[in-house]
């Protein structure tokens, strides 16, 4: 899954592609690196980020999405929780929904999904950092909570995949956990997406402190282990070094590539 990210104050490229053509360019790079999916969001979920309204958000990502409908061979995933963007995205002709807050924070955007035939990524969340909970079952919970929203909604088991959310409402050591025990989330039966690119919690590996942009080895390790570990998806900004890493893992794992 190629990042696409036409938001001013995303942590890693913010305010690169809010131009129409820059991301035209970006979106068409990105398939062409090897994406099988463009996520396009337009509302940086960032630690620190400031909420946009639904009609600023829709305002960013809607021309994107009637441009690159039609021109992307890929489906196009749009990165919100909100029920009322979820609507107008797929409408302008996106597919998926990728809900930061798992479909709990506007619950409406799962019967949105269903009535478009959309498949929903359906990521954990937390408000606030707990050090001291088992972060496992935090989202075993989490899920199960999600997975009923789905099917209430009409959601098939089919088109739901499950993402731990590292990155969010999570210590570092938690993060650490959560891939490192993987297994018991994909064992949930559902395709597992992680979505470890750029983010701040590789940079307290580094010796030196590193821009976003610098860590792009670090974001190839952590997702070559995520599929190693049973992961089917990977969000990333660097298609290309994925892509050549990553068919490694399916060769070596004997899976199709």
């Amino acid at each position: 899954m190629g990042i696409l990210n036409v938001t001013p104050d995303s942590f890693s490229d913010g305010g690169r592609f809010t131009n129409r053509d820059a991301a035209r360019d970006q979106a068409e790079a990105l398939v062409a690196e090897g994406a099988a999916l463009v996520d396009i969001g337009g509302e940086s979920t960032r630690p620190g980020h400031v909420p946009v309204s639904a009609e600023e958000e829709q305002a960013r990502i809607l021309p994107v999405i009637r441009d690159l409908a039609p021109r992307l061979s890929v489906p196009i995933s749009v990165d919100t929780y909100k029920a009322a963007t979820a609507r107008v995205a797929l409408e302008a002709g996106a597919r998926i929904v990728n809900d930061v807050w798992g479909l709990q924070r506007e619950p409406d955007i799962a019967r949105v999904a269903a009535d478009h035939g959309a498949p929903v990524m359906i990521m954990h969340n937390r408000e606030t950092i707990d050090p001291a909970i088992d972060i496992i079952a935090d989202m075993l919970r989490f899920f199960e909570r999600s997975l009923a929203i789905a099917r209430a909604a009409g959601l098939r088991d089919g088109d739901i995949v499950l993402d731990p959310g590292i990155g969010f409402g999570k210590s570092w050591e938690q993060h650490l956990e959560a891939l490192r025990r993987l297994p018991e989330i994909v064992a949930l039966g559902f395709p597992v997406l992680v979505g470890v690119s750029r983010k701040s919690l590789l940079g307290r590996l580094h010796d030196a402190e590193t821009r976003p942009v610098d860590r792009l080895f670090g974001s190839i390790g952590s997702h070559v282990l995520a599929a190693t570990l049973g992961a089917r998806i990977v969000r990333v900004h660097d298609v290309r070094p994925h892509v050549d890493a990553l068919r490694v893992v399916d060769a070596v794992m004997g899976r199709p590539a």
